[in-house]
């Protein structure tokens, strides 16, 4: 049975202008499980018409009543849980348990940017003259345009929609057409709650179509993106051609760097976990594995006793830890990249062939040896594919880490303060961790460098992401 998602324009659902729709497939079972209103050009038109007659409604509603609204909506949210997560998991395959956690952490990002709306604070700066008062003001940019990938279909679209909020924007989400009903539960709620008519407008369609008439759009002074890093430089300098702001989320090949002094069963397990979550489609997820030698092997059959115990299938499955990624071209891509590595010489420990014949599953990986020459040392995989390999001192692990043009997420596993000291500062990476995984939280700011984008998301820094700052200067002295 399917059902149908519509866009959200101006307070109503909707359908598209023409009616045209495309279909929602299961990626575990091939089915067509819904349909998604594609959007033209004249529905993009009345959604940028809608988010800037709203903002000058929003932004001058109370941090108190904003802040109000998206703690009922975050209720909404948790209310609503069981009955999202499974939507999520029939359009995206993933594990139901980790929908639910999803669905759960989309209601935690709004709860914390609602109590941080009413903390937007400006400052009075010293004057260098008596009857002068300098005022720094923090005020919202504006309405904004947001485009979220598939891989998280709920958690990227509240990211950026509880920072816009909290500060007083308002909004023009592109959501993923491959999984729009989750996004869709999340506005919807939103809409429930009481967030005003035309502050948050959903549509889908065709992404490319959409990026080039919404970015110019003269009622968009914002853009914010979560994608590959080919498709962000792209809207990047599409939104530098009009000026617009903008927060770049893009991809990533996160290394894992293990050092002999860790605790290996605790970073096998751990580093397996954020692997091969949501079948390896995942930005900050760890592929590139490095392991101090004299450990390598230790640390290999840990690691590999890890892999053998995923559960792949159906995600409705409560017992599946692993499904499918999200349809064919994926599986393909990856595929590719795992016999590209197999040409240059790595060797299958595990995995690297699809499972069955209906479904995109494919069996987690584990490559040993591959050269730095192979397409997937160099090429974001997004698939559940971990490359294994050893390093002999500290200089070396750093260097293979900052090889790549890439600069998301890095993890290091020691059980020194010197070494972590060290690396805190030569990994060149937006975030590090060491010796845990929990990277993504409302209050921490979430960002890369170089390729992987710029600006942050989650912490002050994203809710100032939304923020433009004007320096009001008055003369107060009284005329002689």
């Amino acid at each position: 049975m399917t059902h149908s998602v519509l866009l959200h324009i101006d307070g109503q659902w909707t359908e598209a202008s023409e009616g045209r729709t495309l279909d929602v497939i299961n990626p575990a079972t091939e089915e067509v499980v819904a349909t998604v209103a594609r959007a033209e050009i004249a529905d993009l038109d009345r959604a940028a018409q809608a988010a800037e007659r709203a903002f000058q409604t929003w932004r001058r509603t109370s941090a108190v009543e904003r802040s109000a609204l998206m703690r009922k909506a975050a209720g909404l949210v948790r209310e609503r849980r069981d009955m999202i997560a499974r939507l999520l998991t029939l359009e995206n395959g993933k594990p139901i348990a980790q929908a639910r956690l999803e669905v759960e952490s989309a209601a935690e990002m709004l709860e914390w940017f609602a109590e941080e709306a009413r903390r937007v604070y400006g400052r009075a700066i010293p004057a260098r003259a008596p009857g002068i008062h300098q005022l720094a003001i923090r005020e919202p940019v504006g309405p904004v345009a947001a485009f979220t990938p598939w891989n998280f279909p709920i958690s990227q679209v509240v990211k950026k929609l509880a920072a816009a909020l909290a500060a007083g924007c308002s909004m023009v989400i592109k959501a993923a057409e491959e999984t729009p009903a989750s996004a869709a539960e999340l506005v919807r709620a939103c809409a429930d709650a009481g967030v005003p008519d035309g502050v948050i407008n959903l549509v889908f369609g065709v992404p490319a179509e959409i990026s080039e008439h919404l970015i110019p759009h003269p009622a968009i002074r914002k853009m914010s993106f979560t994608g590959s890093t080919a498709v962000g430089k792209q809207l990047a300098a599409l939104a530098g051609l009009h000026m617009k702001r903008t927060t770049m989320e893009l991809g990533g090949h996160a290394p894992a760097i293990v050092f002999a002094d860790s605790d290996l069963p605790q970073a096998a397990k751990l580093i397996a976990a954020s692997k091969f979550r949501n079948a390896g489609q995942v930005c900050i997820a760890p592929t590139r594995l490095m392991v101090e030698e004299p450990v390598f092997d230790r640390f290999l059959d840990l690691f590999m006793e890890q892999v053998d115990a995923i559960e792949v299938g159906d995600g409705l499955n409560e017992k599946v830890t692993m499904g499918p990624v999200i349809h064919e071209r994926r599986l393909q891509a990856v595929e590719d990249l795992i016999q590209d590595a197999v040409r240059h010489g790595g060797q299958v420990r595990s995995g690297g062939q699809r499972i069955g014949n209906k479904g995109y599953f494919l069996a987690p990986t584990v490559i040993t040896g591959t050269p730095v020459e192979a397409e997937a040392m160099n090429t974001e995989v997004f698939g559940p594919v971990a490359l294994v390999a050893p390093f002999a001192d500290a200089d070396a692990a750093v260097a293979e880490a900052n090889r790549l043009p890439y600069g998301l997420a890095s993890y290091v596993y020691t059980g020194s303060a010197q070494t972590m000291a060290r690396l805190s500062d030569a990994v060149e990476s937006g975030i590090v961790a060491f010796n845990h995984t929990a990277v993504a939280l409302p209050e921490t700011p979430f960002g890369g460098i170089k390729e992987s984008g710029y600006g942050s998301e989650g912490g002050i820094e994203g809710l100032d992401a939304y923020l433009n700052t004007k320096f009001v200067t008055q003369s107060v002295a009284t005329p002689q």
